[in-house]
């Protein structure tokens, strides 16, 4: 059986990578530490193809040492605990782990005894975000790497080396060669690109004269897998570029982000969800309207699904991108949840306090309530809060025409206590 592409290409120097030119160019922090040999435990975290098990066989292959692989889908405590007493008896061993995320907790905490005591180098590859996905144990004893995605040149220019120097694809004469659809199908992940490449030159009619075009592309890979992973890093990068282009109203990057997500086959229901309380948060009383549409979005999309879904999603991201923004209300319930947290239960004023039972009432619950609305305006002016918070102001209303009326409002009643 052929040796896939990818496997074949795979630079065995840092000169021979492309890209991570900030880890692994001249002077760069990595790449100092091969060269001293002194190179700590490590998460190397970058999606998929951008050359993390790469720079781990370069780190071990230039430092000639010990080197033991394992993947967090197939190994277990037994596999580790395995290398680490084989390393006991060795100098200098690195122990790759390939999606180290996979691994639980318990897993996890068997490294960390070899880890501290340098019995093992541990490089950790990840397509997750670390923070969340490796024990806080274990991260405070590697360094974080973060790898890039390739850049367009760069995938460009390993394309034309795999057709230059590769044995086999040598034997092909390409004499055109069109790169995007090879670029848009792959999503910047190198291994898949040229394994793509691979497959698409296996499938020309001949070998010499050859043309690779975007259609021919197409028809072998038979369909374009949009870049998104519903389970992954992808997943939350993109649901907050959505919500910040909604944020900084621009319908257009909206929409963009929107399509994404659909396009990966996001749940619509997610999709919605986070446009509803994205209603509240960043419009809130500057446009009460948009908590309505978003909550209407919401049950017709739990209703109708896909494709239909689209159009009403795309209708009311744009709708919640033009509206009005206020963040008043969500900085109004923060504000007035830190002072909960810092001063506790406050006990509630006796004349604002249920009275059910004559007891409450000789207690004096309830007493001397003035209700606002045997007053003009329908407002009495008497006090809501608690004696020792009295006079502090959790709502600022924000400056846009519908809390401009709310600004009034306030005024006429509050302005002495609260300053409006």
């Amino acid at each position: 059986m052929q040796t896939p592409l990818a496997e074949r290409l795979r630079p065995s120097s840092l000169d021979a990578l492309l890209g991570q030119q900030h880890l692994t160019g001249e002077g760069s922090i990595l790449r100092t530490a091969i060269d001293k040999g002194q190179i700590p435990s490590m998460i190397l975290w970058g999606s998929p193809g951008v050359g993390k098990t790469t720079i781990a066989s370069i780190i071990a292959s230039t430092l000639q040492v010990p080197f033991y692989t394992l993947s967090a889908i197939s190994s277990g405590v037994k596999d580790i605990r395995e290398v680490i007493e084989k390393a006991k008896s060795e100098t200098g061993v690195i122990l790759f782990i390939d999606e180290i995320h996979r691994f639980n907790k318990g897993q996890q905490d068997a490294l960390l005894g070899a880890v501290e005591k340098g019995i093992i180098t541990l490089i950790g590859a990840t397509t997750e975000n670390p923070s969340f996905e490796v024990n806080s144990a274990l991260l405070s004893r590697c360094q974080v790497y973060v790898l890039k995605p390739l850049e367009r040149n760069d995938l460009i220019q390993l394309i034309h080396e795999a057709l230059r120097k590769d044995t086999v694809l040598q034997t092909y004469s390409i004499t055109e060669l069109e790169t995007e659809a090879l670029l848009q199908i792959s999503g910047g992940d190198a291994r898949k690109l040229l394994n793509l490449l691979e497959l698409v030159v296996q499938q020309l009619p001949s070998k010499t004269d050859q043309k690779i075009s975007n259609e021919f592309v197409m028809k072998v890979a038979q369909n374009k897998i949009a870049l998104y992973d519903k389970q992954g890093e992808q997943h939350y990068d993109i649901i907050s570029a959505f919500i910040k282009s909604m944020r900084g109203s621009d319908p257009n990057a909206a929409v963009y982000w929107l399509a994404r997500m659909i396009a990966g086959g996001e749940d619509v229901k997610f999709i919605a969800r986070r446009m509803l309380i994205f209603a509240s948060e960043d419009i809130g009383n500057a446009n009460p309207n948009a908590l309505l549409i978003a909550n209407a979005t919401f049950d017709s999309v739990s209703k109708i699904g896909n494709p239909e879904s689209r159009i009403i999603l795309s209708q009311c991201a744009i709708y919640l991108a033009t509206s009005t923004k206020s963040n008043a209300s969500y900085m109004a319930i923060d504000h007035a949840l830190a002072i909960v947290q810092h001063q506790g239960d406050l006990p509630v004023p006796l004349h604002l306090r249920n009275s059910p039972t004559s007891l409450m009432k000789k207690l004096d619950y309830g007493k001397n309530y003035d209700y606002d609305h045997t007053h003009d305006l329908n407002f009495a002016g008497q006090e809501l809060l608690p004696d020792a918070i009295q006079q502090m102001k959790f709502y600022e209303p924000g400056n846009n025409a519908r809390e401009a009326e709310i600004r009034q409002f306030l005024k006429i009643r509050w302005r002495e206590k609260y300053g409006y």
